[in-house]
């Protein structure tokens, strides 16, 4: 499959370019190297898919990574986004997948189980931005293109500038870390999520991707196995108001990810990558 990419360059783009390749897929990267930029419209002739990965922001931050700018950002993540697809539609690319946030659910109840096919609730601008572009890619949808949002949860992985990175340095160096529970993804079944969409004949229109419940408690305390650190994880988070995703559309397709086992042979390679082992 002739596959068009965008955001290779970032954490889950990395990911979907190894994976991608690995599976003997014929990968365009769409970024700065080739000349691309999130508001132009390429030709994407020939290209069996299109997978979206690529999103502008302030650096380390998606809620909020509007920064002083939301006109800016929403110029570039939504319309560009936008002329994306419908340039990948005019092109006859028959597929496009988009990779969106669980950020469009944050406006449900705290504790809400959160389905493939919930309906989209953003409070941020961030989460709007996802949120506007699923509904252009259903629009699509209709007229006949295979498309899906994967409504991905944070993802970690072990990558130079892995997101836990700094959680790491403060907990190593005895600084202060709030207590904290979240959903979480390995990179590489994100990226396995995707790959597995794109042999759907009637793919999902929404797909959810998260595998982990982890507790920063947990998490830290695995670390203090692995270097000996003395100090104490911060304290377990509440975790009755945080609200799941059910990723049943993927597990009916038989996607499996890591869990616990991948996290634990995940973090010594993390922590090489910090130079702390």
């Amino acid at each position: 499959m002739r596959i068009a990419l965008t955001g290779a360059s970032g954490l889950v783009g990395r990911h979907v370019m190894r994976a991608a390749e690995a599976a003997g897929h014929q990968i365009t990267l769409l970024g700065r190297d080739s000349g691309y930029r999130l508001g132009d419209a390429p030709d994407l002739a020939g290209h069996d898919a299109l997978i979206h990965c690529a999103f502008a922001h302030t650096p380390g931050r998606y809620r909020g990574g509007e920064g002083d700018d939301p006109a800016g950002f929403r110029r570039l993540n939504l319309d560009g986004s936008i002329r994306l697809f419908d340039s990948a539609a005019r092109s006859g690319v028959g597929r496009i997948l988009f990779l969106s946030s669980r950020a469009v659910h944050d406006g449900h109840r705290p504790g809400t189980i959160l389905t493939d096919d919930l309906p989209a609730r953003p409070t941020t601008l961030y989460g709007e931005v996802k949120a506007l572009a699923e509904d252009h890619l259903q629009g699509l949808a209709d007229q006949g293109f295979h498309t899906t949002a994967l409504r991905a949860t944070g993802v970690y992985g072990a990558e130079p500038d892995h997101k836990w990175r700094g959680l790491f340095a403060d907990y190593l160096a005895d600084r202060p870390v709030a207590p904290r529970v979240a959903t979480e993804v390995h990179g590489d079944d994100l990226a396995a999520a995707i790959l597995l969409l794109l042999r759907q004949p009637a793919p999902p229109r929404c797909a959810n991707v998260s595998d982990l419940v982890l507790d920063r408690h947990d998490l830290l305390s695995r670390v203090a196995s692995l270097t000996g650190c003395p100090h104490p994880p911060p304290p377990r988070a509440e975790a009755s108001a945080l609200s799941v995703l059910r990723c049943d559309a993927l597990r009916g397709m038989g996607w499996r990810p890591g869990g616990l086992d991948l996290l634990t042979r995940s973090l010594p390679l993390m922590l090489d990558q910090g130079q702390v082992l």
